[in-house]
């Protein structure tokens, strides 16, 4: 009997922004991911789940896919939807890519029992975290997708599959970190720099819009103290490497895991294992839970001092960090640039120090090594006929993305014009890339600036306020088929883009309240609205 062999499905279209390598790699990672729902020749839909499982989440389908709505009315909004979805809704909806997947396809991958790690998910941190392993535990004892089949112990092990090389974050390259430098004046309260990086002998091709991964090392004064706290030995070899050494590149000592907490519980009693427990379950019982690191959680409990192995098991692995890329590969070529805040606070009487934003804004020697993947957009990136007008919103670091967009147009010599509403806290210290910005504006590829400090004044003025202010000329662009793109704070400042955009199409195009709504709703689903928001 003759066989009939289907042919193999290409779930990566040949026009996505990939080359033949990689969307070989992504359709082979997704029907992994799908399983027996693409054993055969016919694809799903968007969001159809296997035959006899429930709907698999996706973007189209998901009310709550807005990163400014708590995480509980997420959750209520999900109430009645099935697994994969109500997994989707406890995601931080930023669709940053840190995670190695977007909201959706992480929600999948865990409900499919391709994916174990429920902790990837950095911008919801210890919020989303918890969530997932209380509905990870309530779809376990419910059914749920069945677990993967375990291989038989006793066969050869194939070696694991990583992705392509310098493309995702399972497969880094080592890039050449080549300079740094300050982009405040003196007199600002941020400290802001602009970081370039040498691909020179890596795979990684990137375009306009797409964001770099990063994998920092934690400041080394850190370790030592929580070494010392721990009356360990720093040079004790845990597996291959030392304490010290593990801490510096592996381990997370951010915010404490409830893992950690649950740890200082086995070693504590009465008053103190209640604290530690009440922790480790989401509470706050003194109330300084959001500010408790690693070192925090073991002056808390001075009397609780694990073994150096069993603490290490306790901890997070320490994650890669995303910025979205601030050059064009058209303009600079060999090199990648990002615009990094390095994040520095004093809490009861302790410097704390942002992980990979002062990695690379003091502790980084140049001409060194560092490992980097290309995070590639989703969503997010130039109108391909450089005709379109494109309008960019973009106050403090979120200008990175629209500096690369301004560099790329200039190379390009789009005929399109191009719009930036850009702010900060003063204009004498935080005016980030001036001279180019003005040098833009000479050569008429900037047609139009608008600037926002909000500091300066009596009155705080923000991007959003000289939207309002230029309504009728931003309502013309618009209506002219002009593009629209933000960049910065998801929370808050890109919802109040939002807004203002409601309001001028309420305003200066005559529509109704809902009619507004609905204006902001189309220009998302046509591609003309597109937010890079963390």
């Amino acid at each position: 009997m003759t066989q009939h062999v289907s042919p193999p499905l290409v779930l990566i279209p040949e026009t996505a922004p990939f080359n033949e390598d990689q969307r070989a790699w992504l359709s082979g990672y997704f029907a992994a991911l799908l399983g027996p729902a693409v054993a055969g020749a016919t694809a799903l839909a968007p969001g159809e789940g296997p035959a006899t499982g429930p709907k698999l989440a996706d973007n189209d389908d998901a009310p709550w896919h807005d990163p400014s709505m708590p995480l509980g009315d997420r959750m209520a909004m999900a109430k009645d939807r099935p697994e994969p979805q109500k997994l989707m809704a406890a995601m931080a909806q930023q669709d940053c890519g840190q995670c190695g997947y977007n909201c959706a396809d992480y929600a999948n991958a865990i409900f499919l029992k391709n994916e174990a790690r429920l902790n990837l998910c950095q911008p919801g941190g210890k919020e989303t975290l918890r969530m997932l392993k209380k509905l990870d535990e309530e779809f376990g004892a419910a059914g749920g997708a069945p677990a993967a089949p375990k291989a038989d112990d006793d066969a050869p092990k194939a070696a694991a599959d990583l992705g392509p090389l310098g493309f995702c974050r399972e497969n880094p390259v080592e890039a050449l970190f080549l300079s740094r430098r300050r982009l405040n004046d003196p007199g600002g309260e941020k400290e802001t720099w602009h970081i370039e990086i040498g691909l020179d002998g890596t795979p990684i091709q990137y375009e306009v819009g797409d964001s770099l991964g990063l994998f920092p090392a934690n400041a080394p004064a850190l370790v030592d103290a929580v070494i010392a706290e721990l009356g360990a030995r720093p040079e004790r070899v845990i597996g291959e490497k030392t304490l010290r050494e593990h801490l510096l590149i592996n381990y997370a000592l951010g915010a404490a895991p409830d893992n950690l907490y649950q740890l200082l519980s086995l070693l504590t009693s009465g008053a103190a294992r209640k604290k530690a427990q009440a922790l480790a379950s989401g509470e706050d019982p003194d109330g300084d839970a959001a500010y408790l690191d690693v070192l925090g959680a073991l002056h808390k409990f001075p009397g609780a001092r694990p073994d150096a192995e069993v603490f290490l098991e306790a901890l997070d692995e320490l994650q890669p960090r995303l910025y979205s890329i601030s050059s064009s590969p058209k303009m600079d070529v060999g090199r990648v640039s990002l615009t990094v805040d390095a994040v520095r606070y004093n809490h009861r009487s302790r410097l704390r120090l942002g992980v990979a934003s002062t990695h690379l804004g003091e502790r980084l020697p140049e001409q060194t090594k560092v490992k980097v993947y290309l995070q590639k957009a989703h969503g997010f990136g130039l109108p391909a006929d450089l005709s379109k007008d494109v309008i960019m919103c973009g106050p403090g670091t979120g200008i990175a993305p629209f500096r690369a967009f301004l560099r790329e147009r200039a190379a390009t010599q789009a005929p399109g014009r191009n719009w930036l509403f850009y702010g900060h806290q003063r204009q004498a210290s935080d005016f980030f890339y001036k001279d180019e910005l003005t040098q833009l504006k000479d050569d008429k590829v900037l047609t139009r600036l608008s600037l926002a400090w909000s500091r300066d004044g009596k009155e705080k003025t923000y991007v959003q306020d000289r939207m309002r202010e230029n309504g009728a000329e931003l309502w013309k662009w618009l209506e002219g088929g002009a593009h629209f793109y933000v960049c910065g704070d998801a929370k808050r400042m890109a919802k109040d883009v939002e807004r203002a955009i409601i309001d001028v199409a309420a305003q200066f195009g005559g529509k109704s309240p809902e009619d507004a709504v609905a204006y902001l709703a189309a220009l998302k689903k046509a591609g003309r609205y597109q937010a890079d928001v963390y």
